[in-house]
């Protein structure tokens, strides 16, 4: 049956639901260019001044998902579990936790992505290792699971085409924000991938895409409800991303500090976090027996980690490469770190030359801000607060700039934990 672009965007104009048919219609002449992208981008404001319904947006899903490849990890020995992050400052959750959960006996199918603004992408950290590579075959992949155990590398262009091709059309028309486009966009990807159990990592705060707790729950129980209908088993955690994560927000400088938690060591809000993901990741997988905790003391996850870097090439012995400039921010008072804005920090490690403005944008291995207190911390005036990183000194008065109101001193601070809730069963 064949359908008409105007109508279609009239239904949602008009606040109508669309049908089956016309969803599968749009996205598969989107896909091959019978629909323009001025019309999509017509019905993508349509749908997030009007949303759509659970029914429309499962549907949405697989018509992405139907506009591609589809992987299956039924041969493998192992259960598969898989985990997203909606980004943030400093997340470097992924690097230590895919070996974590590797270690404890689940395989890790981790396909990632690339920074774009102040959130950092998994691919561009590891690619500070020298010679460590992203893109792999599905054969390679699959390899590296059955062998390894865990891979982290970049999704094929064959999994839901429609979603690449929507998502550059939703970044430069100002419907980024529309939660039904976000969650399909997230989950057909996923469910594309084949895993059989997923984790979110929905962050909520000045440093995520989600501001506002109640839009964060929305998102969350969206994708839960799109995992589950679709027979992933899938829950969500609603995490805290109102500080950076860690001690660091770079490339370069969050590798060094996720193998410091490998080695046992690191900061306790990525030891907590990377944790509590394993944990559920391998509830998800049915895999209930083995501590994730044990695996980074006994060394184990470190191991899993070793062999996964090398197996795509890189060395994991390498000396990750330093920033050739550096300039120290002082603390402006004396008293206890009351605000440490995750935004602020993440648009300095950005403009440090750590993310990009647009995707085919470089950036720079070394680049970024590494912390020496965290909100809670007692500090005096004029001890170091920040070291900010870059090999271009020109770089360091804008990032000083996004700053000026991220850092605050008072008498005390009343933190907000780190997991904040759980949705799914």
């Amino acid at each position: 049956m064949s359908f008409d672009a105007v109508d279609v965007i009239r239904t949602k104009r008009d606040k109508g639901e669309l049908s089956d048919g016309q969803i599968d219609w749009v996205i598969d002449a989107y896909t091959r260019g019978d629909v323009a992208d001025e019309q999509m981008s017509a019905l993508a404001m349509a749908i997030l001044l009007n949303g759509m319904n659970r029914r429309e947006i499962a549907r949405w899903t697989a018509a992405m998902i139907a506009s591609g490849e589809r992987m299956d990890f039924a041969k493998l020995s192992r259960p598969t579990a898989d985990k997203h992050s909606t980004g943030g400052v400093g997340d470097k959750i992924t690097l230590p936790l895919a070996p974590v959960v590797a270690a404890c006996g689940a395989a890790v199918p981790q396909l990632s992505g690339r920074g774009l603004g102040h959130t950092g992408g998994t691919l561009d950290k590891l690619e500070s290792i020298p010679g460590w590579r992203a893109a792999l075959s599905n054969d390679e992949l699959m390899r590296q699971l059955d062998e390894v155990g865990a891979v982290i590398c970049a999704a094929g262009d064959g999994l839901a085409p429609a979603d690449k091709k929507l998502y550059a059309l939703r970044d430069v028309t100002g419907t980024v924000e529309a939660i039904p486009l976000i969650a399909s966009s997230i989950m057909s990807k996923k469910i594309a991938e084949g895993t059989g159990a997923l984790v979110l990592d929905v962050k909520v705060g000045s440093g995520a895409f989600m501001k506002e707790l109640a839009d964060a729950r929305e998102l969350a129980e969206t994708m839960v409800a799109l995992g589950t209908d679709a027979g992933v088993k899938t829950v969500a955690l609603i995490t805290d991303m109102s500080v950076p994560l860690g001690l660091t927000a770079g490339n370069a400088l969050e590798v060094r500090e996720s193998v410091e938690v490998l080695a046992g060591g690191g900061p306790a809000d990525v030891v907590e976090l990377t944790i509590a993901l394993a944990a559920e990741m391998l509830a998800a997988a049915g895999v209930t027996d083995v501590d994730p905790a044990e695996k980074l003391r006994d060394g184990t996850a470190m191991d899993v980690w070793r062999t996964m870097i090398a197996a795509q090439g890189g060395d994991p012995s390498a000396v990750l490469p330093v920033a050739p400039e550096q300039h120290v921010v002082p603390a402006p008072a004396t008293g206890v770190l009351s605000k440490l804005d995750a935004l602020g920090i993440g648009v300095a490690a950005w403009r440090l030359g750590a993310g990009r403005a647009r995707k085919e944008d470089p950036v720079s291995a070394v680049a970024g801000v590494e912390l020496h207190a965290k909100p809670g911390d007692q500090v005096t005036e004029g001890q170091p607060l920040l070291t900010l990183h870059t090999d271009d000194p020109t770089r360091f008065d804008r990032a000083l700039e996004s700053l000026t109101d991220a850092v605050e001193v008072a008498t005390s601070y009343d933190p907000t934990p780190l997991v904040i809730d759980r949705i799914g069963e």
